[in-house]
């Protein structure tokens, strides 16, 4: 990951809403060599406090504590409520459930499926399992990065799409399969794949 500018420092450390946006503005470029990612943090910081963050998050835990095994459940309804699992809330999950924050960072970052930074608006998935690929699914990959312009895990310029590998959609039938947002795509090809994007960008 690139070092983060000193800029983006100070617009961590600004208590002013107004110096994100300021940077939004007048960094575009800076913005997209660093993927969004910092500023995205920096938005985090700014719209939601550690004090509002462990109540939001110690809800979850609460609601989920009694089940056998809760990590897993408790990991993905965190990302439901922020679009990823921001690194603060692992904390306040290993202290609710008497865990390390090492096992909850390790289950974490274990499943391809939690993310560390905020997503784009949409987020489009492709499969990657055996049957898929033996149907295209790896042309419609490729054809997916060069469209976007950005590898597995990384977020458009724009903030509009980020793209994510899953290993099986159940849909093997109809390979290959791709997932934009909850809608479920079969046979996609690279027209197809470019109705999608041009859909979820419009």
């Amino acid at each position: 990951m690139p070092q983060r500018s000193n800029l983006i420092d100070k617009v961590l450390l600004s208590r002013n809403g107004n110096a994100l946006l300021n940077a939004v503005t007048v960094l575009p470029t800076l913005i997209k060599i660093n993927k969004d990612c910092f500023v995205r943090e920096a938005a985090l910081s700014l719209s939601v406090t550690t004090e509002e963050m462990s109540v939001r998050v110690g809800a979850i835990v609460d609601a989920r504590a009694e089940l056998e095994g809760p990590l897993l459940p408790i990991l993905h309804d965190v990302q439901k409520e922020f679009g990823f699992v921001p690194q603060p809330a692992l904390q306040i999950i290993a202290s609710r459930l008497n865990l390390s924050r090492a096992e909850v960072h390790g289950v974490a970052s274990f499943y391809h499926d939690f993310r560390e930074e905020h997503p784009g608006r949409h987020v489009l998935k492709i499969c990657r399992a055996e049957a898929c690929q033996s149907m295209g699914a790896d042309r419609v990959a490729n054809h997916a990065k060069r469209t976007l312009n950005v590898d597995w895990h990384e977020t458009t310029a724009d903030d509009a799409i980020t793209l994510e590998p899953v290993y099986c959609l159940g849909l093997c039938a109809c390979a290959p399969a791709a997932l934009m947002d909850d809608k479920l795509v079969g046979r996609v090809d690279e027209d197809r794949l470019d109705t999608l994007i041009g859909e979820a960008r419009s």
